[in-house]
């Protein structure tokens, strides 16, 4: 081979790779425009399946998802779907957190308009298998002792395991699990009553 066809193969290499990154790009957006709705709509129903495993069967008749607003708590912007039958607002549906044992414990939790709870679920953990996890639904019953409970019930100083002087059980080894998921759950209740009115649409 001599120089002269050298240079000439070596001056189309560049433009060869050009047209198969162009290609690729190509066919890469193709398949994130073809997935992604397919991905969006797998999103919102475990969204919305998710919103309907803590309010009871039949509590509203609206699209949960596309009736919501976000208040903010600690620095950090929480969405609040708002459970309706026709135009009234009868609870309200949102996520809280606290530290657990390993790391942040989030909870969903639905409320009634006056602050009582309907149903609460752990939505992600990273606690022990075996110990901490019982605050799943489908390992135990335990996150269901907080249905119908509100400020008031128990009193304030109850809100806690029993360890603490508390009304609600805690684990054998994993006390800080479930201390976590009581204060969470404490906590959404105090953030419902400071914005009530304002999550119901309440302007008088």
């Amino acid at each position: 081979m001599n120089f002269e066809s050298f240079r000439e193969k070596m001056g189309y290499q560049p433009i060869l790779l050009g047209t198969f990154a162009l290609l690729a790009s190509g066919a890469l957006a193709w398949a994130s425009n073809a997935t992604g709705g397919a991905i969006a709509a797998a999103e919102a129903k475990d969204l919305r399946d998710s919103l309907s495993e803590v309010l009871p069967q039949g509590f509203a008749d609206n699209d949960f998802l596309n009736d919501k607003l976000e208040i903010e708590r600690d620095g950090k912007m929480v969405t609040i779907y708002r459970a309706r039958q026709g135009e009234t607002v009868k609870g309200a549906v949102f996520k809280v957190g606290e530290r657990g044992y390993a790391a942040e414990i989030q909870v969903l939790m639905a409320v009634d308009a006056e602050g009582k709870t309907l149903g609460v679920r752990v939505i992600k953990h990273a606690e022990t298998p075996g110990l901490g996890d019982k605050i799943e639904v489908k390992k135990d019953p335990w996150i269901k002792d907080f249905d119908g409970k509100g400020l008031g019930n128990p009193a304030p100083e109850k809100w806690g395991v029993k360890k603490d002087g508390g009304i609600f059980d805690q684990f054998a080894g994993a006390t800080i699990t479930p201390r976590a998921v009581v204060k969470a759950v404490k906590g959404g209740l105090d953030f419902y009553a400071a914005h009530r009115k304002e999550i119901l649409g309440d302007k008088s």
